[in-house]
């Protein structure tokens, strides 16, 4: 069938979900998106909209504003708990040659900005999907309602819970917890050493702390602390306590934390999974959290579901009379680069909750030895959107 008469079930309103329905959207290909949740708001944290993810859109010609919606990236430094600088990586100019910055802003932002991007495709709210069946003229979303959603392909962007993913991973596929707690918050803020469009990670012993200018006078922060899988699970501190943890670190830092509000601050433990081979069968595919959860120490997850959205959508435009094989010709493009993400996050995240000493000064000693063009080319094919092949 043409693609223009294709009709995707999406099942997820996210990141990856919305910008699915854009994707499709410009695409010409009708599409429905179903949401678990009963708002899309998504309080308390925010990210970067990557150089790749934004050069990923661009090839469909979605402009989303992001730079009136957050802040343009202008430096991005790693430094010691202290505030001693280790690394500047080359962010902006990496932008600057792939054609495109990094953005920080709040998730609700960007949910916003890929809400409109989606127009006209219907987005419902409180469905939650129990099962999909895939047949031979198209695939079936059963409800908790005892309702149904039927088209010619279902996309599981449900997240990191993902119904769909359990279909094909099991009920018992196990979650992989490296045993961290990660702190999450968005707080009017400003200081000297957070200059307009900066973003400093600050580097300690098993412990981390993360700044991002986002824009309209608040900053996004994040921390980080090693603690044994239980205790990360279900960490219910207080901001004194969180004082304390980072007593001694950089004053931008415990003047961050003082700034907000223990109600403001999301505890979530850091979690992926083993990298899933299979996505999908039929006419069902996974995409985004759904099919490859990742640690957030490359700060790609956002980046990763773009760019399954525009690779998706994009084919199953050119191969629409066959949605079979456009799914697993998404799946087979999509694999290689969003595994080598997966494990490189993994590996990151294994080096900077480091608690060694010896360890630690190691490997804060080669990045302060590497050359600004060698670090270019260790992050360039990361930043880059390798496209739609096959």
């Amino acid at each position: 069938m043409p693609a223009e008469h294709l009709r995707v079930i999406v099942l997820g309103a996210g990141i990856g979900g919305l910008a699915l329905a854009a994707a499709l959207k410009q695409c010409g290909i009708e599409a429905e998106v179903h949401e678990r949740a009963a708002s899309l708001r998504a309080e308390g944290s925010g990210l970067g909209m990557i150089t790749n993810a934004i050069t990923a859109l661009a090839t469909l010609g979605i402009d989303l504003d992001l730079a009136r919606r957050g802040e343009v990236v202008t430096a991005f430094d790693i430094k010691d708990a202290r505030g001693g600088q280790i690394v500047r990586l080359p962010m902006p100019e990496l932008g600057r040659e792939l054609g495109a910055p990094s953005v920080c802003l709040g998730r609700n932002a960007l949910h916003e900005a890929l809400r409109e991007a989606a127009g006209d495709v219907p987005v419902f709210l409180g469905r939650r999907a129990v099962h999909v069946e895939s047949g031979a003229s198209g695939a079936t979303v059963e409800f908790d309602d005892g309702s149904t959603a039927r088209g010619d392909v279902v996309v599981g962007a449900d997240g990191f819970n993902s119904v769909v993913r359990r279909q094909f991973a099991g009920p018992d596929e196990p979650v992989l917890e490296p045993g961290y707690v990660c702190w999450l918050a968005i707080t009017p803020f400003r200081h000297p050493a957070l200059p307009k469009g900066a973003v400093a990670h600050y580097w300690g012993s098993g412990q981390r702390f993360g700044l991002l200018d986002i824009g309209g006078g608040d900053v996004y922060w994040w921390g980080t602390k090693n603690l044994p899988v239980a205790e990360a699970r279900d960490w219910r501190g207080t901001r004194e306590d969180l004082l304390a943890l980072y007593d001694g670190w950089a004053g931008e830092v415990t003047a961050a934390i003082a700034a907000t509000p223990i109600e403001r601050v999301i505890a979530v433990p850091a979690r992926d999974r083993g990298f899933l081979e299979k996505w999908g069968e039929g006419r069902v595919t996974l995409l985004g959290d759904a099919a490859h959860p990742m640690l957030t120490s490359l700060g790609q997850g956002a980046g990763m579901a773009v760019e399954d959205a525009v690779v998706l959508a994009t084919t199953l435009a050119r191969i629409g009379d066959d949605p079979v094989a456009a799914l697993r010709s998404y799946e087979d493009q999509r694999r290689d680069r969003t595994r080598m993400v997966v494990e490189a996050s993994r590996a990151l995240s294994e080096s900077e909750q480091l608690e060694d000493p010896e360890l630690r000064r190691a490997r804060d000693e080669q990045l302060r030895g590497t050359s600004f063009d060698e670090l270019v080319a260790s992050q360039r094919d990361l930043l880059t959107f390798p496209g739609v092949h096959g």
